[in-house]
């Protein structure tokens, strides 16, 4: 019986991810994005992947989910590479959270990566991912000197 629950509960919680990912569809079209069943299918198991890997567990919603209506408004999400955009984030996002372990809460998270998604990083999730949480905060508050720009490396 419980090998039985442990084989369901993967697959219903990646369905669960797969219909909040079609229901996010609806709002972000207004913006010119939606994800193809094909792309939906694959970030759910993705998320999965990743929880599964870091050892991270979820309820409710889902970070996905957040980052979706957190990042579809911006100048930097183009329908070309949205759901790769989105993968990328997602990663990075569980990375945050683990290298530091745990003290930045998933909302105050996303809204740092949005802010140096549209800052500093120009849109790049590689940039983005390459920072330490440290950086990240500072970076989303403001605190950097442009003179580092140089810094971003060979990414532009």
């Amino acid at each position: 019986m419980d090998e039985q629950f442990s084989l369901e509960l993967p697959a219903m919680l990646r369905q669960a991810g797969e219909d909040a990912l079609k229901k996010c569809n609806a709002m972000t079209a207004r913006f010119g994005l939606t994800l193809t069943p094909a792309e939906i299918s694959e970030l759910a198991g993705r998320q999965l992947t990743a929880l599964r890997d870091t050892g991270r567990v979820e309820f409710g919603e889902g970070v996905l989910q957040k980052l979706v209506h957190a990042f579809c408004d911006s100048p930097y999400f183009l329908p070309d590479n949205y759901a790769e955009t989105l993968a990328e984030l997602l990663d990075a996002f569980y990375w945050f959270k683990n290298e530091s372990e745990d003290r930045i809460p998933d909302d105050e998270l996303i809204e740092q990566m949005r802010a140096v998604f549209d800052g500093r990083a120009q849109g790049s999730a590689e940039y983005l991912s390459g920072l330490t949480p440290e950086e990240l905060s500072r970076y989303a508050r403001g605190n950097w000197d442009p003179e580092d720009a140089d810094d971003m490396g060979d990414l532009f």
